[in-house]
């Protein structure tokens, strides 16, 4: 196998060999191949790599080929900054070490610690936790390191930025004073490199520039806006590129929840993940963005370390990253597993010295995009409906209705057929009912170019806002929020713009619909109900 020829130098245990086999391990990655030699002659190592790089394999290879079998006690422990890593962690030891019966337990908060000491009595060889949990159960005396081979800090960086920096020391005080001590960082703060000077022995150091880690498979763009154009330009991105799974990134707790409520409000299925959520909320977010529930995941930089979701398409920075090693992780969610990812920043004009530093670190240019106008995005939903139109030209249930066509083609323009049973399908899609309005209707409604103003009998009095407006002809029809223009919203009425070319089916769609409980007239605007607005 392919995999048996690339590891076979390492002299590792059979049962370790099989194990890589089945998952697939065609060769060693630059950390491992660099990393499992000198952890193998039990030299402490630092190790400078990313997420994504297969720094895990790296030193749970050595730990499971240098542990005893069945000890009862840990043997190697691997400190994680958050649940979400130790849980994926333990899961690839685990997998790694199935042939050789290694006993893994992921400690954490946010699950029964009563559960935690029960598995820690029945004996585990390793484990894998978060240092807020471990340093509860060495005050509890549930968990001793008498038998401590192997320590390893992974993602070093960020448990220091996350204030855990004194757990750290308190655990590793703890510990066998021969143990080998391995330390994996993106970065190497001062805090990083007296802690490893204070504590390692000699330590092999290794470093994976961040240019191996930039993916060659990451398109790389931004986008230059003002504050003001920022969101209206991220719907337009979102609905003109073939966005599948995205992780919006902001710099902090309270962006995240207002980029998310703002997104929502567009009908956008948005969720957010930050430090302030709860184990039980984190797991159901992850979930749903892992099913695909949740298209667009908003994320602080810290929350998403130990994300590791292969579909992602796209990665957005909504605020550009203040230093090069964030912007390096971020767009290292996507373009994952061989698959194409693209990285989109959108950035203030003053902004382009932070630009350049991003550039500088991933060693590659960071083109510009315009942002989309709304022609851009109405072709983009004609190719949406050209893609399903193609399908359904491979359904077997086409013959039936061959016949049909057939005849109304004799009649009518073969052409004009299909654009008649184009416009059946978009109605029943978009729920629309009633008469089909004439183009004349549209005329002189006091609209900008290209769009169709409307008039609707509701507004503030009846407690009518903007979002209301914009969700209800989102969820009515099925069109991007992003398409809705200008909203007036006045004592007892309201008027909205759309694109002239959907302006037919919002008609159709909204007719009798309802905006804050309230059932609307929603009707073309005329110049007059226009100038008495302003």
């Amino acid at each position: 196998m392919g995999s048996e020829s690339a590891f076979s130098t390492l002299n590792l245990d059979a049962d370790i060999m099989r194990a890589i086999d089945d998952m697939g391990f065609e060769e060693p990655s630059p950390i491992q191949s660099k990393s499992i030699p000198p952890l193998l002659e039990g030299r402490d190592l630092i190790g400078q790599a990313q997420t994504g790089t297969g720094k895990t394999a790296a030193f749970a290879i050595p730990i499971l080929q240098r542990i005893e079998r069945y000890s009862g006690t840990p043997q190697a422990l691997v400190l994680t900054p958050t649940r979400e890593l130790a849980i994926q962690v333990s899961e690839e030891i685990s997998r790694l070490g199935r042939y050789k019966s290694t006993r893994v337990l992921p400690i954490y908060g946010g699950q029964p610690i009563a559960r935690q000491i029960r598995t820690l009595k029945r004996g585990v060889d390793v484990v894998v936790g978060t240092p807020g949990r471990i340093l509860d159960h060495i005050r509890r005396r549930t968990l001793r390191f008498d038998q401590l081979r192997m320590l390893v800090l992974d993602e070093a960086d960020e448990m220091l930025d996350m204030g855990f920096i004194d757990d750290i020391r308190t655990i590793l005080q703890e510990t066998p004073s021969e143990r080998q001590t391995l330390l994996f960082s993106a970065t190497m703060p001062q805090p990083i490199v007296r802690l490893a000077g204070q504590y390692m022995h000699d330590p092999v150091r290794i470093a994976i520039r961040p240019e191996q880690v930039s993916a060659p498979d990451i398109e790389q763009v931004y986008y230059e806006v003002r504050p003001h154009e920022r969101f209206e330009a991220l719907c337009r991105i979102i609905d003109s590129e073939a966005v599948g799974r995205a992780i919006i990134f902001c710099r902090t707790k309270r962006g995240v929840d207002e980029l998310t409520e703002q997104l929502r409000v567009r009908g956008y299925p948005a969720d957010s993940i930050h430090g302030d959520l709860d184990q039980r909320q984190r797991d159901r977010v992850m979930s749903s963005f892992r099913s695909g529930d949740t298209e667009l995941l908003v994320a602080t930089d810290v929350a998403a370390r130990g994300v590791d979701v292969e579909q992602v398409t796209h990665v957005i920075n909504w605020d550009i990253p203040t230093d090069p090693e964030s912007y390096v992780h971020r767009i290292g969610r996507t373009g994952r597993a061989g698959r194409t990812g693209t990285a989109m920043t959108l950035i203030h004009p003053k902004e382009n010295r932070l630009l350049k530093a991003m550039e500088r670190a991933v060693k590659a240019r960071i083109k510009r995009r315009p942002i989309p106008t709304l022609a851009d995005v109405a072709e983009r939903q004609r190719g949406i409906v050209r893609e399903r139109l193609l399908q359904a030209l491979q359904d077997d249930r086409l013959k039936s209705y061959r016949g049909l066509i057939e005849e109304l083609a004799e009649e009518y323009d073969s052409i004009d057929v299909g654009a008649a049973a184009l416009v059946l399908l978009l109605d029943s899609a978009g729920n629309a009912g009633g008469p089909s309005p004439k183009d004349e209707e549209f005329e002189d409604t006091g609209a900008e170019d290209g769009m169709v103003r409307f008039f609707i009998n509701v507004g503030r009095r009846q407690n009518v806002g903007p979002a209301q407006i914009v969700r209800s002809i989102a969820e009515d029809t099925g069109i991007s929020g992003a398409l809705v223009g200008k909203i007036d919203i006045l004592d007892n009425f309201s008027f909205v713009e759309v694109p002239r070319h959907t302006a037919a089916e919002v008609w159709r769609a909204m007719r009798n619909s309802r905006i804050g409980g309230d059932t609307v007239s929603f009707e073309p605007a005329k110049p007059a109900r226009k100038n008495g607005s302003f």
